[in-house]
């Protein structure tokens, strides 16, 4: 498939990125691709694979036994110190974990989008097809559920 050799390794890097941990992120790519083959789908634009892995990797984060694991990988006595604001908190596997408890998937969406990818508001907008006020607004709910749990330490359960 043109499209795994041409967009995989970029989608492999971001999910990397978002994961920190290569196995899944490999299974994610291979995961979404062979989705793609068994419904016939063979020409797809970058957006739409930027879009869909994210959403996978988010899925992957917020769910079940993966996210006890991830926990567990990435002790909050290795990160630092805590933060208070949202652009320079470090935006770690455990601070993702426990914003997916509690925010919804397009804000998840964006925040990664915003703080991984290091989008503007005007694209991030463009690439979800909502309002940059929209997509703003959005991040002041993150901000605040950022400062939230910096407040409460990210170690306990929200």
């Amino acid at each position: 498939m043109d499209a795994y050799q041409r967009y995989g390794p970029a989608l492999l890097r971001k999910c990397q990125r978002m994961l920190q941990n290569r196995q899944d992120a490999e299974d994610i790519v291979q995961g979404l691709f062979v989705d793609m083959l068994k419904k016939g789908q063979t020409s797809l634009d970058l957006p739409y694979l930027y879009r869909a892995v994210t959403n996978r990797c988010i899925n992957h984060l917020r769910y079940g036994e993966n996210r006890r694991r991830l926990l567990r990988e990435h002790d909050i006595a290795l990160r630092g110190p805590v933060r208070i604001r949202c652009d320079e908190q470090a935006i770690g596997v455990d601070l993702l974990v426990k914003l997916s408890e509690g925010l919804d998937k397009k804000s998840i969406e964006i925040l990664i989008y915003r703080f991984f990818d290091e989008m503007t508001q005007d694209e991030i907008a463009k690439l979800i097809g909502t309002s940059r006020k929209t997509v703003g607004k959005r991040l002041e709910k993150i901000k605040a559920r950022v400062k939230e749990l910096s407040q409460n330490g990210l170690r306990g359960e929200s």
